[in-house]
């Protein structure tokens, strides 16, 4: 049966407490940064399809960073929000700071566009049949640029961006694109340190049982330890797009392409 005709179910269980380990209610997959790299997106949720069988309560989460860099992020897009649309209980897609930059793109671009260009935001635009410009492209081109790009993009796809959430949580598991600062309830964050990091997060262990999977810094290979889940295997260059399975019972395992 296809990954999109059977992702998972959507019956709560409930959790298995474990001291210091992270347990949401059922078992969780976290989908690291995918960067345009719908290829790699296709491999790892075929996995997590053949996976998930045996745990008909699965949930997935994706944690941002869907578009830029890669050559791809149009059908990136289109694939989570499809999916989504069908298994809006199963498949949770969060907000990264790159999601941030294209919309700040959209919205101001003479002031915004230049940063989102030079962080990957050709790419995307490219996917989109955007063409012509480059990172030093003069200011009214790059008004030109998004006026080409909201042409190109689904008002619906556009929409679908500017509402998603900043974070997921489940039992002890919070999931967020970059970092919570760890001295800091997660009800009292920052919207800007749940995207773009904090500098604490990942030398300062939290204190209050909460574990935290999360993305945006590269690491060679997938972090489990000090409250924190790390998934961003740099996708885009290496190659390898990884999920963290985070059990009720507190296990953590890593599938990757």
């Amino acid at each position: 049966m296809s990954i999109l005709s059977r992702l998972f179910g959507n019956k709560p269980q409930a959790s298995v407490a474990g001291l210091g380990l992270p347990c949401p209610a059922q078992t969780t997959y976290v989908v690291g940064d995918i960067h345009g790299r719908a290829d790699l997106l296709e491999t790892l949720l075929v996995q997590i399809d053949e996976d998930s069988e045996q745990y008909p309560d699965a949930v997935c989460v994706c944690l941002g960073d869907y578009v830029d860099r890669g050559e791809n992020s149009a059908a990136t897009l289109k694939t989570l929000q499809d999916l989504q649309t069908q298994m809006p209980k199963t498949l949770f897609c969060l907000m990264g700071n790159h999601e941030r930059m294209m919309l700040d793109f959209v919205d101001h671009p003479e002031k915004r566009g230049g940063r989102w260009l030079r962080n990957g935001g050709l790419q995307t635009l490219a996917s989109y049949g955007v063409s012509g410009i480059t990172e030093a492209t003069s200011e009214e081109r790059i008004i030109a640029a998004r006026d080409q790009f909201l042409d190109e993009i689904d008002p619906v796809m556009l929409d679908w961006v500017r509402k998603l959430p900043l974070q997921w949580d489940s039992g002890n598991l919070i999931v967020v694109h970059a970092a919570l600062d760890p001295n800091l309830a997660p009800e009292a964050q920052d919207d800007r340190v749940r995207i773009w990091g904090h500098r604490d997060f990942t030398n300062l262990p939290r204190q209050d049982g909460r574990w935290v999977a999360h993305g945006h810094t590269v690491t060679e290979t997938p972090f489990f330890g000090a409250s924190r889940i790390a998934v961003d295997t740099g996708a885009y260059y290496s190659g390898v797009l990884t999920a963290a399975k985070v059990s009720p019972t507190g296990a953590v395992e890593f599938l990757h392409t």
